[in-house]
């Protein structure tokens, strides 16, 4: 195809993703990021079925996703005296993943991988500490012309011939090209989490993570690093009603990381276990980053020459597997737009009717997850850990993993297309 000059909003996941297969099919490929360097902090996520077949086409992506891995062997559920009641292994089988997945890497990690990978191609730049202001599309005999992109930090004013945003859930760049408002397409779930690294050894120096659920919705998750640290994931699920029960979490994360620890401290204050540990740890702890938990849904992927690639246009909230829909999104964008020679809008046509079936698949949340993820009573989690140990005892628990398992190890489950221009 004649190069196109694409801009890349949002150099996390997607966006890296995005400029590396656009790249590949010939594009001059422009990213910009607003934060003045590059975010290597977040959760642990994991990679999983189809981003699984796309990363093994990324040339050395694989490797130095494995060497970067957390080695998470297992994860045990336990009770307030740290008792476990339940425990998920990782099969050792990258092609058979539980539960627990083989490819399971923090975000900053995957991040920093996805750079170092894209950031030497020639047709690829990276510009930090930048954003869009405005996009106004250039009317041609079509309608269908460039996009002028005005920068907020001197970036010079220019046209591009598509602009992709890959800038999270909030996407300020889809509020811009859709004249909405941020949250016009965000369905909260009520539910918040965080992350963070701690200098204690919670742990005891063992290499299995530990899980737990305190009354009011409170879970709490610790794991081993490589590094020696322990990393914290917490997760506040309210009830699923028609009060906003994230407001407040959001109200404290306008007032900076200070304020927004201290709410989240009194959040778990007298939840049991291990949380006083992790709570005096989270306040000294400098990678600490914490999000509203939300799905996004849009009417359509795209607009003219604007384009939602990951959670910008798909946020999936507890499936687990935004990343993988975020690399998915990226390869087929590219692979379509690659496809439709010349023809852009039928590039994005291809695009939107390739991954809608997924996303929808996807976004399907099973609906007694959040209460089983984290009762809201200590009567409810009585009864989840007991259910739970009885079903571990009886080992029913290796064959639900095995059948559900399948669903997040099967790489070519949608038969996602091998596009031509793969090289």
């Amino acid at each position: 195809m004649s190069q196109l000059k694409v801009l890349v909003v949002g150099a996390s996941i997607a966006g890296p993703t995005a400029a590396y297969w656009l790249a590949k099919a010939g594009a001059d490929v422009t990213v910009i990021e607003r934060f003045p360097q590059l975010r290597t902090n977040g959760q642990n996520i994991d990679i999983r079925t189809a981003a699984v077949t796309i990363m093994r086409k990324m040339v050395g992506m694989e490797a130095a996703v494995q060497a970067k891995t957390t080695r998470l062997e297992s994860i045990s559920f336990v009770r307030s005296n740290g008792r476990p009641y339940g425990t998920i292994k990782a099969t050792g089988n990258p092609d058979q993943q539980s539960l627990v997945s083989e490819y399971e890497i923090f975000r900053g990690d995957l991040a920093q991988i996805l750079f170092d990978l894209t950031k030497e191609n020639k047709n690829i730049k990276y510009v930090f500490g930048e954003q869009v202001t405005s996009m106004q599309q250039l009317p041609n005999e079509k309608d269908d012309g460039p996009i002028t992109v005005e920068f907020a930090n001197g970036f010079p004013t220019s046209d591009y011939d598509l602009v992709v945003a890959c800038d999270g859930a909030t996407s300020r760049t889809r509020a811009l090209a859709l004249g909405c408002g941020v949250r016009d397409h965000m369905r909260s779930t009520n539910c918040w989490a965080a992350f963070f690294s701690i200098e204690q050894d919670l742990l005891g120096g063992s290499k299995l993570g530990q899980a737990y659920s305190a009354a009011g919705g409170r879970f709490i998750a610790i794991g081993p690093d490589p590094s020696g640290v322990n990393r914290v994931v917490l997760m506040a699920i309210h009830p699923c009603d028609d009060r906003d029960a994230t407001e407040p979490f959001r109200e404290a994360m306008k007032q900076g990381d200070d304020m927004l620890k201290q709410f989240v401290a009194q959040h778990y204050k007298d939840a049991g276990w291990k949380t006083y540990g992790a709570m005096k740890g989270m306040i000294e702890a400098e990678d600490f980053y914490a999000n509203e938990i939300v799905q996004v849904k849009t009417p359509s992927l795209y607009k003219g020459r604007f384009v939602l690639v990951g959670d910008a246009g798909y946020a999936l909230s507890f499936t687990g597997t935004g990343t993988t829909l975020a690399i998915t999104g990226a390869y087929v964008l590219a692979g379509e737009v690659g496809k439709h020679k010349g023809n852009l809008a039928a590039g994005l046509r291809g695009y939107e009717e390739q991954m809608r079936p997924i996303i929808d698949d996807m976004q399907k949340v099973p609906l007694l997850i959040p209460t089983i993820f984290a009762p809201q009573t200590a009567w409810g989690i009585w009864l989840r850990n007991n259910i739970f140990a009885f079903i571990a005892w009886t080992r029913i628990l290796e064959l639900v993993q095995r059948y559900f398992a399948g669903a997040f190890a099967d790489t070519d489950r949608y038969g996602l297309s091998d596009y031509e221009w793969v090289g």
